[in-house]
């Protein structure tokens, strides 16, 4: 997936007055292959940034240390505890436990994350769903503020999303709502991490682009010598390397793109057809790196959707690959002990209750620092 490259150290933002007296909160994002941590203030500010830390993806015993490293590379120097810490991951999430109940990119099932981050820590802590995090970012402090009906869609190594729906953040039945990654768009297509075939996020999430990319180069080594070159062997083969390819003409490349865009054009206008937003949102490294898919997409939605639907706005992302550490901290500071009630418009079914109501149902028990 495309990134951009931070050295794994910490970095204070610069024109912060105030927010050490207002509290910060510690956002986590954990992805499948790095961590990134950053300090946030109320109004989504960053204040500190950890850097980049790789990960091996060598299980949730290794993979928690260097989340932990992250966290305290972030928190060094503050003087102060967190108010609240939150942790985004590519995964399904029991949030009323912070439970990761199956995380397809990571090999995860079943894993008591936030327990495990608290005793780590010292602290309580609230796991959210990448996506669902994103969402939260860019809704409250992004191009979603103030808008009531709005879809993100983020595109990186997988592909996930979320909806707000009547000014309530869905989450589903059993908090997996917007997993818009996995629906199928290629009837008994590509085989994909969840147990199914055909899914969206098998054609365009990161990983889905470089696996075709080096299964054309295998068929085609004359025509992917390009790609060859520039990745140092196809198993080296990844997006980024694809789309830096295709900049610089190579047809292959090219080609790989052009599909890419079919795909992507496919799973958007079903998703615009199903949730109706008035705004969709794209984020996420894939956009980041290819800010051309975003014209596509919008063409698409107007052409394809139906009537009542092809009027949603398009809108990239404002916090592009920080959205889910920023959108963690934010739901991890509405959702602590004595946080900000009034703001906790969160609805696990989507039904249309008194929001004081729809708190009490959703809102998780961030896990104790002492283990159960």
């Amino acid at each position: 997936m495309p990134s951009r490259s931070i050295r794994a150290r910490s970095r204070k933002s610069e024109g912060r007055p105030g927010a050490r007296a207002e509290g910060l909160a510690l956002g986590i994002d954990l992805g499948a292959t790095k961590v990134v941590s950053g300090l946030v203030a109320p109004d989504g500010r960053i204040v500190r940034h950890s850097g980049r830390h790789v990960h091996a993806n060598d299980g949730p015993g290794g993979v928690v240390r260097t989340l932990v490293r992250s966290a305290r590379a972030c928190l060094e120097e503050t003087g102060e505890p967190p108010v609240a810490i939150g942790v985004a991951v590519a995964a399904q999430v029991d949030p009323r436990t912070g439970t990761v109940v199956h995380a397809p990119n990571l090999g995860w099932r079943d894993v008591p994350l936030a327990r495990r981050v608290a005793e780590e820590l010292g602290r309580p802590v609230v796991v959210i769903n990448d996506a669902r995090a994103a969402t939260v970012a860019e809704w409250r402090h992004g191009a979603g503020a103030g808008a009531s009906d709005l879809f993100c869609l983020v595109l990186g190594t997988g592909v996930g999303g979320s909806a707000v729906v009547g000014g309530r953040l869905l989450e589903g039945g059993s908090y997996a709502l917007g997993e818009v990654g996995h629906m199928t768009i290629v009837v008994g297509g590509r085989r994909c991490h969840c147990p199914n075939w055909g899914c969206f996020e098998a054609y365009v999430g990161g990983w889905a682009i470089a696996e075709r990319a080096q299964e054309a180069v295998r068929a085609d080594p004359g025509a992917g010598a390009p790609l060859l070159a520039r990745a140092g062997g196809a198993a080296a083969i990844s997006a980024q390397t694809v789309f830096q390819s295709y900049r610089a003409g190579d047809p292959l490349a090219g080609r790989l793109v052009r599909e890419t865009e079919r795909f992507l054009a496919d799973g958007a206008v079903s998703v615009v057809n199903a949730f109706n937003p008035s705004l969709l949102i794209l984020g996420g490294g894939l956009i980041s790196g290819m800010p051309e898919f975003v014209p596509v997409v919008e063409s698409a939605i107007r052409a394809r959707c139906q009537p009542p639907a092809a009027g949603a706005r398009v809108e990239v992302a404002r916090w592009g690959e920080d959205a889910p550490l920023v959108g963690a901290a934010t739901f991890a500071r509405e959702h602590r002990p004595g946080g900000d009630s009034s703001r906790r418009r969160v609805s696990p079914t989507g039904a249309r209750s008194s929001a004081s109501a729809a708190s009490s149902r959703s809102s998780p028990s961030p896990a104790s620092s002492s283990p159960p």
